[in-house]
């Protein structure tokens, strides 16, 4: 770990080089060549970085201690207590390699990639479906599996969701006021990708998607009455579905009254044991590693319900940490993409504050579900929550941010991209 936090910082270190490099201002040296100014800017954005690898870090203690006692119980007992700390560990070193990567690509080169890249996840997630190719878990099929290791479609299609509604907004600027020419083609496409996750199901990833891709196309300058209306429209798709799924209705019920006697047994079993944890951690928690409810009560405390086991063992003050720490994430992204509009990359900044919709509609989703907000929906916390496609998609999105930024940055210095 403490390696490949060397290589990061070294990394970024040497891409600001090359930026000084292609920066030049029109000073003149002893040979009467032009010579470079150096600017006070910081050549990357360090606070970004930094709180990025504090939130994965974080997560990666809170994962182990949500999960050392999980093989007393039958369904872990082949694991080792430190199998999913090592896993995680893994995950977020690969994932830091990748988006290492990842910072090398223009963000010119992802926008001419957008749409290839949207038609693959679609086939993925049809694939997903397929008998003897899709992989199941606990009723749903969300996983293609490729043996050494899965991989969730629905992940990467959130960011690649961003990336095709930002070019597609760019591409249509002239007719987004168009029913037929800007918005139905972006409708379509959405419906698409909404159909396939319904029937994994996955309804969560779908609100998710459905969100980055209103808010772009908002940004963007769709027209207000039809914005109204494809939203007024998708809260009754939302609610047809819920009422036309029985364990959807009964898990809403559920959630309205989770301290009823047949609902804290069946169906509010996660919510009332979340609430409980965060009962018990009071102020400043029972203790880091002394959570009573991840000890088998609360199901999947190092995934969806992370967040409960911070509440039990850190308290307030550890919660409240976790939301400054997102809310100065997402604002950093949207302040970003705010810089890159005004340097007239549309499409950067687009892509930029399509990330901080996605992290913070999936942030929100799974906090409101931890404390009893939102109906019980199975969104991990990202960054942060145990898995390998979530850490690894959110790294990549967080790479091309971090890309977005350093190409603003060579611009303002008067630099070429």
């Amino acid at each position: 770990m403490k390696l490949a936090l060397t290589n990061l910082l070294s990394f970024f270190g040497a891409n600001a080089n090359d930026a000084k490099s292609a920066a030049r201002d029109g000073g003149r040296g002893k040979h009467g060549g032009i010579v470079e100014q150096r600017s006070k800017m910081m050549e990357y954005d360090q606070p970004l970085v930094w709180v990025v690898l504090l939130l994965m870090l974080f997560g990666m203690v809170m994962v182990y201690s949500a999960s050392v006692a999980l093989p007393d119980s039958p369904k872990y007992a082949a694991y080792t207590t430190t199998h999913f700390l090592t896993r995680q560990a893994m995950f977020i070193c690969i994932s830091i390699l990748v988006g290492l990567m990842v910072f090398r690509v223009p963000v010119e080169t992802w926008q001419r990639w957008a749409p290839y890249l949207f038609a693959i996840t679609l086939i993925f997630l049809a694939l997903v479906l397929v008998p003897g190719i899709g992989k199941g878990v606990n009723g749903a099929r969300r996983w293609l599996s490729f043996k050494v290791f899965n991989i969730q479609p629905s992940e990467l299609m959130k960011l690649f969701v961003v990336l095709y509604a930002a070019d597609y907004t760019v591409r249509k600027q002239a007719v987004m006021h168009k029913l037929t020419k800007g918005f139905m083609p972006m409708t379509v496409a959405i419906g698409v990708v909404g159909l396939l996750l319904l029937l994994e199901p996955d309804l969560g990833a779908f609100g998710v998607i459905v969100c980055i891709a209103m808010g772009i196309l908002f940004l963007g300058g769709i027209n207000g009455i039809w914005f109204g209306g494809i939203g007024a429209t998708l809260v009754g798709i939302f609610s047809i579905v819920i009422v036309a799924s029985p364990w959807r209705r009964e898990r809403i019920f559920a959630y309205l009254n989770p301290w009823q006697e047949d609902n804290a047994l069946g169906k509010a079993y996660q919510l009332s044991h979340s609430l409980i944890a965060f009962g018990r951690g009071e102020l400043f928690g029972v203790g880091l590693g002394a959570s009573v409810e991840k000890l088998h009560y609360l199901p999947e405390a190092h995934t969806d319900f992370l967040l409960a086991v911070i509440g039990e063992e850190l308290g307030f003050v550890g919660v409240l940490a976790v939301v400054l720490l997102f809310y100065w994430l997402i604002k950093r992204a949207f302040e970003i993409g705010r810089q890159a509009i005004a340097l007239e990359l549309m499409f950067a900044g687009l892509t930029a504050k399509g990330i901080g919709i996605w992290l913070g509609v999936q942030t929100f989703i799974n906090m409101g579900v931890n404390l009893g907000l939102l109906p019980t929906k199975g969104l991990t916390l990202p960054l942060m929550s145990y898995g390998g496609s979530g850490i690894l998609i959110n790294c990549i999105g967080l790479a091309i941010l971090l890309r977005i930024d350093y190409e603003n940055r060579v611009l303002m210095r008067g630099g070429r991209l």
